[in-house]
This record gives C-alpha cells, sequence and structure tokens, in this order.
C-alpha cells in the first residue's frame, strides 16, 4: 500500500461528519475545552458555507462555553456600531441597520444574508441576559478606516472636552489634502513629497491616554467602553497612517503592520474586557491567511507573520486555530479591487492541492482533528493550498490564489466542505444576479 493512500485511510477513519445537526461540533468544543481564543477562518471572503459554518460554531462557543467576544476582519468603527446594536445601546431599529456603516469595497464582506442573520440573533441572546457581562459583543480588528477613525475620536472628545477636540482636529487637519482617505495618502507620501502626518497622530493617541482619568471620572462599563473605542480609533489612526506609509514601499513590512495591528488590537480588547470579567473567550474571525499559522506557509518564508502565529507566541495552548477547505463551488468576489461583486464559479481544485486531497474521502463535509497523529502526519505533506480573497481571477489561478502550505502544523482543526456555494450580498449586482457562469478553463492552469 502506497503512502498516499495510507494518509486517505488516516483521513477517512478520523473524519468527523457535518451533517447539520447540533451534534456536529461537540467534538470540536470538547477540543477548546477551557480555552480563550477560537481564530475561525475561511478560504475566501465570499462563500456562505464558511459564513454558516462558522456561525454555528460561535454560537455553541457563546451558548456553552462562555465566550463573550466576536473580533472580526472588520474595521474598528464600522464593526463598533454592530456592538452597539447587539448590546441594545444604539437607535438602529434592526441588524440591517446596524451594518450599514460597512459601505467601502468590499461591502458584501459583512453586508450578506449570513451575518444579517447572525448579528440578529445575537442581540436576540443579549436580550435575554440582563448582566452586561454575560452578554456578547462584536469588534472588528482592521485598520483601513481612517477617516472614519479621525472622525469617530473627535466626535468622541466633543462630547468630553470640546477643547481638546479642537486641538485634534488641528492636529488630524494634517491629512486634509487627501480628505483622510488612507491609499491617497500613501501614494502622496510616495510620489508627491507630502510631509508624513506621523508625529501628528502620536501626539494625539498620547494626549488622548494622558487625559483618561479625566474622562474617567464618571462611573459605568459604559463610559469605559466610550473611552476604549475612542482610543483605539486613535491607536488605529497611528498605525494606518504608518501601514499606509508602507503600502508603496514594502509589501512584506506592509502586510506585518497590519497583523500585528490586529494581534495588538485583540490584546487591547481582552485586557479591557478582563477588567469588566475576567478571563474573557474571545472568538476571532478573519481569513485563514490571518488565523493560519504563517510559519507553517511560504508567508513565513518570506518574513511574513500573522495574527494565528502571534497568537499562539503569545496565548500557546489557550488559542485554537481552525481553518476551511472547499474543493469547488461558486463564491461571491470581484474580477478587480473595486469592481461590483459577481457570483463566480470557483474551479476544481488543483490536483496537487490539500483540498483536492480532501476530496478523495468519501465524505463531502467534515472536520479534522489535526492533533491526531495520523491526521498531521497527512495535512503535514507540503501541497498548495488555495486562498481566495475578495479578488478571484480564475484565469490565473494557480499563481494567484494558491500556495505551499503544511496544513497539519497551521491549523489545530481543519473543517473541509466539499462543495461550496457563494454568499449573498444584502445589495445584488447585475453582475451577481446572472447567475453561476460556467467552467470553462482548463484545468491545469
Amino acid at each position: 500500500m502506497t503512502g498516499p493512500t495510507l494518509t486517505s485511510a488516516a483521513i477517512e477513519e478520523h473524519a468527523h461528519p457535518i451533517t447539520g445537526e447540533h451534534g456536529d461540533y461537540g467534538a470540536l468544543l470538547d477540543l477548546v475545552g477551557d480555552r480563550r481564543f477560537v481564530l475561525i477562518g475561511e478560504a475566501s471572503h465570499g462563500t456562505h458555507d464558511f459564513y454558516t459554518e462558522r456561525a454555528r460554531i460561535t454560537r455553541r462557543l457563546i451558548d456553552e462555553c462562555g465566550f463573550t467576544a466576536v473580533a472580526v476582519e472588520a474595521d474598528w468603527p464600522d464593526a463598533y456600531r454592530v456592538n452597539r446594536y447587539v448590546m441594545g445601546l444604539s437607535d438602529d431599529e434592526d441588524a440591517n441597520a446596524a451594518l450599514s456603516d460597512f459601505r467601502r469595497f468590499p461591502a458584501w464582506m459583512w453586508r450578506n444574508r449570513d451575518v444579517l442573520a447572525f448579528v440578529e440573533w445575537l442581540r436576540a441572546r443579549n436580550d435575554a441576559h440582563a448582566h452586561p457581562a454575560t452578554k456578547a459583543r462584536f469588534y472588528g480588528l482592521d485598520l483601513y478606516s481612517l477617516r472614519a477613525s479621525i472622525e469617530a475620536v473627535v466626535d468622541y472628545l466633543d462630547r468630553v472636552d470640546p477643547d481638546e477636540a479642537k486641538r485634534a482636529r488641528q492636529r488630524y487637519s494634517c491629512f486634509d489634502h487627501v480628505g483622510g482617505e488612507g491609499q491617497a495618502y500613501g501614494y502622496a507620501l510616495a510620489y508627491s513629497g507630502t510631509i508624513p502626518c506621523e508625529n501628528e497622530v502620536v501626539a494625539q493617541l498620547i494626549e488622548l491616554r494622558r487625559r483618561a482619568d479625566a474622562y474617567l471620572r464618571r462611573d459605568g462599563w459604559i463610559t469605559d467602553d466610550e473611552f476604549f473605542f475612542a482610543e483605539q480609533n486613535a491607536r488605529l489612526v497611528r498605525d494606518a497612517e504608518e501601514y499606509y506609509q508602507q503600502m508603496y514601499r514594502a509589501e512584506v513590512s506592509s502586510w506585518n503592520l497590519r497583523d500585528r495591528h490586529m494581534a495588538g488590537t485583540l490584546d487591547a480588547l481582552i485586557e479591557h474586557l478582563d477588567r469588566q470579567n475576567p478571563r474573557t473567550k474571545v472568538v476571532v474571525w478573519e481569513h485563514n491567511s490571518h488565523v493560519g499559522d504563517a510559519r507553517a506557509t511560504d508567508m513565513g518564508a518570506r518574513g511574513e507573520l500573522n495574527v494565528g502565529q502571534l497568537a499562539r507566541q503569545r496565548y500557546g495552548n489557550e488559542s485554537v486555530l481552525v481553518g476551511f477547505t472547499t474543493f469547488d463551488g461558486t463564491v461571491t468576489a470581484a474580477t478587480d479591487w473595486g469592481d461590483p461583486a459577481e457570483r463566480k464559479r470557483v474551479r476544481a481544485a488543483l490536483a496537487d492541492s490539500h483540498e483536492a486531497f480532501l476530496h478523495e474521502n468519501r465524505a463531502t463535509r467534515f472536520w479534522l482533528d489535526t492533533a491526531q497523529p495520523a491526521v498531521h502526519d497527512a495535512l503535514s505533506v507540503p501541497r498548495l493550498e488555495r486562498a481566495i480573497g475578495v479578488i478571484y481571477r480564475p484565469q490565473t489561478e494557480r499563481g494567484s490564489h494558491y500556495f505551499p502550505a503544511r496544513l497539519g502544523e497551521q491549523f489545530d482543526a481543519v473543517i473541509h466542505l466539499d462543495h461550496t456555494r457563494a454568499v449573498e450580498p444584502l445589495e445584488r449586482t447585475s453582475l451577481w444576479d446572472e447567475g453561476e457562469p460556467p467552467e470553462t478553463f482548463p484545468s491545469g492552469i
């Protein structure tokens, strides 16, 4: 019997079937145990099945394991509006309204039917819990919201310290020539000789923190939350300024800045929530490329790191990394950055990929515990792994969407959904509604 046959048999022996019933993930919750961090990925930013299964797992983690925060790959101020809604603190009448700050491309990543259903569930669940410490919250970890975060800092200071708000406006006016848009700022630095705003954004963060005691003299967790919201926005502006400085200079550096920011936001979130309720537990939703340990991929060989690696290094056995794979189906994605959302057909996985290897299993929807020696050995063989973000280009799929990885070392658990379908945007485009295009590309690309 050959090696590949042995490893295929090991996968089949250890696969946990996913049937859609409540008990699907019982063994996964046993694997989580009392650990504080569960990072759940996705192999694309536009697959309904990933969103659905991730939400199913998260609901059980909240209801059965005491998790009280969901932190996602989304901008901090946009997600915080959702947080206010699920905590019962906003004027938004429903989840659709609470998600309406997600206007920037790719809006469908969070403005879709699956996120809408989860946010409504979260609100209903929280309404049934009287004490704030038992409610589950919703946060963003990303740093693209330069202008929105500037506005959030100034709005907060307008309420608590109008004189300091005037000084904040003066400091942030450094970005006025680009309208507070991050990419325009980075381009101006690289090609127009613009003077960086680094000193101003650092000064604003320092000053906000210096005045924290005065702003927090009013008692109550809401006051503490509102200051934390403003402080994280000021920190985001500082990190975004550095990120956009590097955008046109060093790809690895900008990637690392972004993932360090997201990991740092997670650290700050834990510190903040632990003051209100010790030993906070957080579920993280991000792409596989952020959640899976970069050291098990060619990212690490290029000097890149990610949130999953940093979580393992900082929190050790307190973290669980979960990844998704699929063999084929459809996906919501754009052809180029800023283009309309399309419903695209996902080609069958390449023969030398982890996805194709898992496709050989007779079960079509299952998950694997990579701590099982046979599973670990089978999935730690270097193969290609597919990653679809908000852009999908099947014509150049091998070069655009595959990278070498050791799946068994990258994740603690792998969920394979053999055939998947596109997530449905809340704002469907004519291109999306045209339906699933036929498979027209040769399998060897």
